[in-house]
């Protein structure tokens, strides 16, 4: 009769995983050592330089001008954020289109808008009285019924919103067109199968699948905006940036005041940060391997979790 080895000779018998213990790295350990000290290193030189000025920073944090700066920095974002995304929708659903000259057209918006950097943009919008002096709207070969100055109308604000926008468009018409995309064929077939309309399957079925692949680029197309609105500077448009150089343009006070607008950028990105691994923690219920794992782990211990 045949003996299982492993019990006939127990000191060949394979090590239970459960009490295994994880094995000594000396690799990680000094790597671990170097990170701590490079740390505090920099910390203490930080702390101990002088020229950081770290009194003149406290005091500036929330200097009237800085934080009028800062509340026009977000309004930049949150604007243009929202209408860079509704522009960027239906380029999205254009180059989705079956209708050729549609699609082409949006693919071609995208690709100029993604094409011409963002301060390229800024600048053309701003000058564009050079090459429109007056915006006029009638019949042709009739008097105008209303005419407007675009030197008038172009100001900073109406410069960056419309060049931040239109560049933030075209990022997210990919974003949102590859969302689409990712939600398989077979998820609408199936539900015109079971008797919904194209209206209905498309919100019921395809944008609650898609908003999983869509939201975390778009956080961090979001978090990108909010610092390049920093941009706008150029344009003489009283951002957080541009308020700070105008303080240490008058004190000489160069690097407290850049620190002052370091750490308000540092601030509300990891507020922003936060915020999109909240929603995609909660869009990504049912996909997470660990929450899945640790659900099926609880139902087999008999805790309903």
């Amino acid at each position: 009769m045949a003996v299982d080895t492993a019990l006939a000779n127990p000191t060949t018998a394979r090590p239970d995983a459960a009490i295994a213990r994880p094995r000594f790295r000396p690799g990680r350990l000094a790597a671990v050592v170097v990170l701590v000290a490079a740390t505090v290193l920099v910390l203490v030189w930080a702390a101990t330089n002088p020229r950081f000025e770290w009194g003149v920073v406290g005091d500036l944090m929330f200097d009237p001008s800085v934080m009028a700066g800062l509340g026009m920095t977000l309004l930049l974002t949150v604007v243009c954020m929202a209408l860079g995304t509704a522009l960027g929708t239906a380029a999205a659903a254009g180059q989705l289109s079956d209708f050729g000259p549609v699609r082409w057209s949006c693919q071609i918006y995208v690709g100029l808008l993604r094409g011409v950097p963002p301060l390229v943009q800024l600048i053309f919008w701003f000058n564009l009285a050079y090459l429109v002096p007056r915006l006029s709207i009638g019949l042709p070969g009739a008097d105008p019924v209303a005419s407007w100055s675009v030197n008038e109308l172009i100001t900073p604000l109406t410069a960056a919103i419309i060049g931040l926008s239109l560049h933030e468009s075209a990022y997210m018409a990919e974003i949102i067109r590859a969302g689409i995309m990712s939600v398989d064929s077979g998820q609408r077939d199936a539900a015109r199968a079971m008797g919904y309309s194209r209206h209905q399957t498309f919100w019921k079925i395809v944008v609650p699948q898609a908003m999983r692949v869509i939201v975390p680029p778009s956080g961090s197309q979001f978090i990108a905006l909010l610092k390049g609105t920093s941009l706008v500077s150029v344009i003489t448009l009283t951002d957080l940036l541009y308020s700070v150089q105008i303080i240490y343009g008058r004190t000489y006070q160069v690097v407290p005041l850049l620190l002052v607008a370091v750490i308000w950028y540092l601030i509300v990105v990891t507020l922003l940060t936060l915020v999109q691994r909240r929603i995609e923690r909660r869009l990504g219920r049912g996909y997470d391997r660990t929450t899945s794992a640790r659900v099926r782990a609880r139902s087999l211990e008999g805790d309903p979790a």
